[in-house]
């Protein structure tokens, strides 16, 4: 039969063209991952792993590390215990009247707005970290080096759900002061509340009202500058690497502003202030003497909103503070200038006023004078210190949200008590020269520092960067000083402990 015949030729042709493709693309595919060792999909034979890929050298972490391990920051602490800023048994008494105030008053606000929902009193854990935060306290900082309870603390403001919400006590006694009817301007005077959390701790919370990319306009005077929640991130953990550990420990956090604060808050002043933008965001806005419009509002994303938490200092019944006006205080007008900006001799005047003329005062200002120059901040009007620890007790860098605001730009000025009085702790000038090097540079340590919080990147590497350039002006600054007076006279001795060893040796060079 001629018919068959003809085709078969065609048949043959198709069955290879299926053989091919089955080829290649089934059994070619279980043929390579047979020879890989992957194994056949359900293949119950044990599969050889693939190597691990070795994990990337981040040299700002190892640096971060090395920093501290450094013998500038393993130094002997003087002999005998740290004196205490608060006694151990009277604190835990004043606490636990305050918690039993708070649990009363709490139980009325409920029962006045006929809750019937069951709800938990607060109790106070000896062992609560913001607790031990306030014992740890003593002359020589806020918290020991290395202290354990910290990170735990920053772990505890970042993670609790809050319990009430409510305006400072400085807002609430400055509430109405001011006529909004009459005078509105976009002040950098901070939107700032006070959260309590399930332990009965407190923190200072600074929403987000500037973008980490944004610099501060050239124009804008110093003060009325806004005021960052980044800043007062950043300013904590520069702070702890300075070893000045004069800042309270601040941690950035999302805060749901709807569940976190307006439905917790008692303050029907505080209720009254949040609305619903037309994008469907809740917002709030303070009253007098701050920002009285609701386009200087802030705004959730919907509810979310970025902010800095700063844990509150002990009550001053228990520790109390004095603020003190700062010698280089700056001229708040438009036009005005203060002496020191205009006499290169101010310090001479300085030093023979009482504390400056003797002790550790003049030189915790130019301490401050760095750490503010560093972060930009001109807005060191007032300083503050625990009064039990006297006149030569360390200063408290307070209120830090105005820093980090233009990174292009190097405010040498700040540097006027450096400059003017040409001294500093030896202390500080060796941690300066170590920062300086390039094993521990401080735009490496401060990179690795704050991708530890959760709102990382708290700033911007043009910032970052600009610490080491700020660094070197200070170091310029210090030389020169001791070309022009001697190291003797520049350099005080703050500490009898012994040197590093001279392979950990900073040298002091000019």
């Amino acid at each position: 039969m001629p018919g068959p015949r003809r085709d078969r030729p065609a048949v043959l042709l198709l069955l290879g063209a299926l053989l091919a493709a089955d080829l290649y693309f089934h059994l070619w595919p279980r043929a390579r991952r047979e020879l890989a060792g992957g194994g056949a999909p359900g293949c119950p034979c044990r599969r050889r792993p693939a190597p691990a890929a070795p994990p990337p050298r981040s040299r700002a972490a190892s640096a971060l590390r090395r920093l501290f391990a450094h013998p500038l920051y393993r130094a002997a602490a003087p002999p005998g215990p740290a004196e205490p800023l608060l006694g151990a048994r009277e604190a835990l008494r004043y606490y636990r009247r305050k918690a039993a105030r708070w649990n009363r008053r709490h139980k009325l606000y409920r029962e006045e707005l006929n809750l019937t929902s069951p709800a938990a009193p607060l109790s106070l854990q000896p062992e609560a970290s913001w607790l031990q935060f306030h014992l740890g306290i003593s002359r020589d900082g806020l918290y020991p080096r290395s202290s354990p309870t910290i990170n735990r603390l920053l772990r505890d403001m970042r993670d609790f759900p809050t319990v009430s919400a409510d305006y400072s006590q400085d807002e609430k006694a400055l509430l109405g002061a001011c006529d909004c009817s009459q005078i509105v301007k976009p002040s950098g005077v901070h939107l700032k509340l006070v959260l309590r959390f399930q332990d009965f701790g407190k923190a200072m919370f600074k929403p987000m009202r500037q973008k980490r990319e944004e610099e501060t306009p050239e124009d804008f005077f110093y003060f009325i500058d806004f005021q960052r929640h980044n800043a007062e991130i950043a300013a904590f953990h520069l702070d702890r690497i300075l070893d000045f550990r004069r800042v309270p420990p601040t941690v950035g956090r999302l805060i749901n502003v709807t569940k976190e604060i307006l439905e917790v808050t008692k303050n029907e002043i505080l209720q009254s202030v949040f609305f619903v933008s037309p994008a469907s965001n809740v917002c709030f806005f303070a009253k007098c003497p701050y920002m009285c419009k609701t386009e200087y509002a802030v705004c959730g994303n919907p509810h979310l909103l970025e902010g800095s938490l700063s844990a509150f200092l002990p009550s001053l019944n228990l520790a109390p503070r004095l603020s003190i006006p700062n010698p280089w205080i700056r001229s708040y007008s438009f036009d005005g200038k203060e002496e020191w900006e205009v006499n290169p001799l101010y310090c001479n005047t300085v030093r023979e006023i009482y504390p400056y003329s003797n002790g550790n005062r003049l030189l915790n200002i130019v301490d401050m004078a760095i750490f503010d120059f560093l972060i930009g901040n001109m807005d060191r009007h007032h300083y503050e210190m625990f009064t039990k620890f006297g006149d030569d007790g360390f200063l408290l860098h307070l209120d830090n949200a105005r820093g980090f605001g233009r990174h292009s730009h190097d405010e040498t000025s700040i540097l006027a008590p450096l400059s003017q009085c040409c001294i500093i702790k030896r202390t500080t000038l060796l941690r300066l020269q170590l920062l300086a090097e390039p094993e521990y540079r401080l735009s490496d340590v401060m990179r690795e520092s704050l991708l530890q919080d959760r709102l990382a990147p708290v700033l911007t590497e043009p910032h970052l960067l600009a610490l080491d350039r700020r660094l070197q002006l200070i170091l310029k600054a210090v030389r020169k000083c001791i070309d022009t007076y001697g190291e003797a006279k520049v350099v005080a001795n703050d500490t009898t402990q012994p040197e590093a060893p001279a392979s950990d040796r900073v040298k002091l060079t000019t």
